[in-house]
């Protein structure tokens, strides 16, 4: 894929300049808990502001539903913009303001969120040519949002012919590593693929089947894959109504020679909050009362082994709870062996970054992913509506 950058835009001196980025950053109480989008955003934004003269940033923020909402306001994310960019932010509270035609050169503007106005998520071509009408040039460098038909990422851009628009560091980087994953991965490619939910990742599950050599199945997905084989999971989460399409997975994988590797043992407890009875048992032998929360230790093991081996590994989902400490094992354990094997790796997805972090491993990661969403559409080969809408 070859996307504009941001060498080929025209008359970047002095020009106002709207940034899409994702600064969709977890707040509470004011304040940002995780300021990894914030700094990923940060090379552009230098760019840029060494060479326009003014820059507009906008992003959304929360779970905001066309309207104001104080909970998502984006106010708080300026100031930590201007914290580590070491200099000040203006704020604006309108998102269609134009406060960009007044200001002067070298200012850094931080639109409130996009999505309180509706137009945003429906792709209003109105909505789209109020908020790009300010600026002369458009920068993309919001991946985790490339994957939406949203209107700052698809309706503003159209309005930009060539020369004034472009993607950003981010954006470049991660469609050149995951480009990788795709296009020509090095063999053995070995996907693990976690979470709870087959139907949220079901379309990344078949396209994978068609690249890997094996695929590695943990997380609550592999509950419903149990049930695919005629296993018994207990009280597990399980989603009957994807059961036939993990049957079809299996067949896909069985007909191309991929190994599907299930869990050899289980970690299966009475309680996530408050386990009485935590044991390991084999997939086959889950009492009914009880819950698979975690790989096994022979599991652990295995994925462990086979990851020593890949020469190419794509990583999406835990292996189990691992938000609760004692269930914590399976998903750390790939993380580790992720990091010490010698493949080219791509991490994707909130919770498999926090485990790279919590692992203390993100260094030895060669690609920690912005867009857990987006990666998982890439990887698909679908397209995503961001990155036509820049090349178009």
């Amino acid at each position: 894929m070859s996307l504009p950058t941001l060498d080929d835009l025209d008359g970047v001196k002095g020009a106002k300049v709207l940034a899409r980025l994702d600064l969709n950053v977890p707040v509470k109480d004011g304040e940002i808990m995780d300021a990894t989008r914030i700094d990923a955003a940060l090379p552009t934004l230098r760019w840029l502001l060494d060479r326009a003269g003014v820059v507009a940033a906008c992003s959304h923020l929360g779970k905001a539903k066309g309207e104001p909402d104080p909970t998502c306001s984006l106010e708080p994310v300026a100031a930590a913009l201007g914290e580590a960019l070491g200099r000040p932010v203006q704020f604006v509270a309108d998102c269609l303001d134009d406060e960009a035609s007044g200001a002067a050169p070298g200012t850094l503007l931080l639109l409130e969120n996009l999505r309180f106005y509706p137009g945003e998520k429906a792709n209003d071509p109105e909505f789209a040519r109020r908020l790009a009408a300010p600026y002369n040039l458009y920068v993309n460098d919001a991946f985790g949002t490339a994957h939406r038909a949203h209107a700052s990422v698809v309706g503003v851009p159209a309005l930009y012919g060539t020369g004034r628009k472009a993607a950003g560091f981010l954006m470049g980087t991660e469609v050149t590593a995951l480009d990788r994953v795709v296009k020509d991965p090095e063999q053995p490619f070995v996907a693990v693929v976690g979470g709870a939910k087959v139907s949220t990742k079901t379309a990344p599950l078949e396209a994978l089947v068609k690249k890997v050599s094996s695929l590695l199945i943990g997380g609550g997905m592999a509950n419903t894959f149990f049930l695919a084989k005629g296993l018994e999971v207990g009280r597990s989460l399980v989603e009957d109504d994807m059961v036939e399409t993990a049957r079809d997975v299996l067949t896909a994988a069985a007909e191309r020679g991929v190994d599907v590797v299930l869990p050899d043992d289980v970690v299966v407890t009475d309680s996530i909050d408050d386990p009485r009875h935590v044991d390991v048992v084999n997939p086959d032998a889950v009492p009914s009362d009880r819950m698979i929360v975690d790989l096994g230790p022979q599991t652990r093991n295995t994925y462990s082994r086979t990851l020593s081996t890949a020469r190419t590994v794509f990583w999406n989902g835990p292996m189990g709870v691992f938000e609760v400490d004692r269930f914590a094992a399976g998903t750390l354990a790939v993380a580790e062996a992720l990091a010490a094997s010698s493949a080219f790796s791509v991490v994707g997805g909130g919770e498999s970054v926090m485990a790279i972090r919590r692992a203390g491993v993100v260094d030895s990661i060669d690609h920690v992913s912005t867009g857990g969403g987006a990666s998982l559409q890439f990887i698909t080969g679908d397209g995503m509506p961001a990155l036509v809408a820049l090349e178009a």
